[in-house]
């Protein structure tokens, strides 16, 4: 038979799995990453030079997932602490704190490092384009494809 205490922590460790699993369904942010509707679509082709390259971060996502588990989280590790009122106001607390923390892990747990590319395109203008790092190791001095899609714009080889 489990304890109470036991399932409380049965359901605290469940909405933190629910917080890392649904973390990793954010969206690729590349050069190469396609949405799905972004398939079959024409885009507007231009070639240009990478002047140069620079490291970057892009936040990470910031969904009620996060805050939503980790009130669940917090709001049950509060309501183990008194009797009572306590117990009430510490529930409350403890979900109040448990929303912000969760909100803090889910964004820096999908944190990614980019990549700002600042090209020369052939026609002498020059663009700057931010996307996620997937290794492409750009170098400037090196002749690359700009991609645009209405408010999409990557860099690719």
């Amino acid at each position: 038979m489990v304890s109470r205490k036991g399932m409380k922590m049965q359901a605290a460790a469940g909405a933190m799995l629910a917080v890392l699993v649904l973390g990793g369904c954010a969206q690729g942010l590349g050069g190469g990453t396609y949405s799905r509707t972004e398939a079959r679509r024409a885009m507007t082709v231009q070639f240009g030079t990478i002047e140069s390259v620079r490291a970057v971060q892009l936040e990470g996502t910031k969904t009620p997932v996060g805050s939503v588990a980790g009130a669940a989280v917090g709001g049950i590790a509060g309501s183990t602490i008194g009797g009572g009122r306590g117990q009430a106001v510490a529930t409350v607390i403890g979900a109040v704190v448990g929303g912000v923390a969760g909100a803090a892990v889910e964004e820096g747990a999908t944190r990614t490092p980019g990549v700002e590319v600042t090209v020369r395109l052939d026609n002498g203008q020059f663009l700057a384009v931010v996307q996620a790092d997937e290794g492409e190791r750009f170098r400037a001095g090196e002749r690359v494809r700009v991609l645009r899609d209405g408010g999409t714009t990557r860099v690719s080889r």
